[in-house]
């Protein structure tokens, strides 16, 4: 699984053989400029899944419910899911939270929608978290990580995330659920993996420090533009080859 958001990315990521491509919240962190994902409305991630959809040709697409979207309860829940799956073309939707978000995911799921969960660091909560920390340490903490991760499977959902979680727990979940599990920053035990996309090509200076850079994107985007504006100002693009005739 990686990140997209836009439709190119997302068409290059499907022809690359990616199973998922999430539309995630971080599209407020990675592209609109905002410091966390909160600012994120149901707008933005209906605009950003209708464009990745319609990138696609194999690829399961999952789109984020944003914070506000979901959290007063079931009926908001699937209205959100309702307007996302009706609108982008999306294959289901993900949501944050264990046991606080049963009944939100059983009321999606009645309705028909695949949804998938997310559990351990949920940036959706990060001021509550304290930011971004490892979740699950110790015996009190991994049971509680334990119990939200049976909720979500019982309440419906097709699969779930941990992000930030310690790999031995990631492992004992992962044994005990019925459902895949999708790890970011979770060892090696999940079903699967995702990645943020600018994090794993390299887009920004930085990336955390469980994400592999699997190339260098950033520079070399910026030294493409340094090479056109230096080709503009001394004349060398466009050349008469770039001309139409009269």
């Amino acid at each position: 699984m990686l990140t997209a958001y836009d439709a190119p990315t997302a068409a290059l990521f499907d022809a690359a053989g990616i199973d998922t491509l999430l539309v995630g919240d971080s599209i407020g962190n990675t592209m609109l400029g905002h410091a966390t994902t909160l600012p994120v409305t149901l707008d933005d991630m209906v605009r950003a899944g209708r464009a990745v959809s319609s990138g696609v040709q194999r690829a399961f697409v999952v789109v984020d419910l944003p914070f506000g979207s979901y959290e007063a309860g079931a009926e908001q829940a699937l209205a959100s899911a309702v307007r996302v799956m009706k609108e982008t073309g999306a294959s289901a939707v993900k949501l944050e939270g264990g046991r606080r978000s049963a009944d939100q995911i059983r009321a999606i799921t009645r309705a028909g929608i695949p949804v998938v969960g997310h559990l351990g660091y949920t940036p959706q909560s990060e001021n509550a978290l304290g930011g971004p920390r490892v979740q699950g340490r110790g015996d009190d903490a991994a049971e509680d990580l334990s119990q939200d991760a049976l909720a979500v499977q019982e309440a419906g959902a097709c699969a779930v995330v941990l992000e930030m979680v310690p790999a031995d727990l990631t492992a004992r979940i992962t044994e005990f659920l019925a459902i895949p599990t999708i790890g970011i920053g979770a060892g090696t035990a999940a079903d699967g993996q995702v990645l943020v996309w600018t994090d794993m090509a390299g887009m920004t200076d930085w990336s955390p420090r469980f994400a592999r850079r699997y190339a260098e994107l950033g520079a070399a985007l910026r030294q493409a533009a340094a090479d056109f504006a230096a080709d503009v100002r001394t004349g060398g693009f466009p050349a008469a080859e770039h001309a139409f005739d009269a």
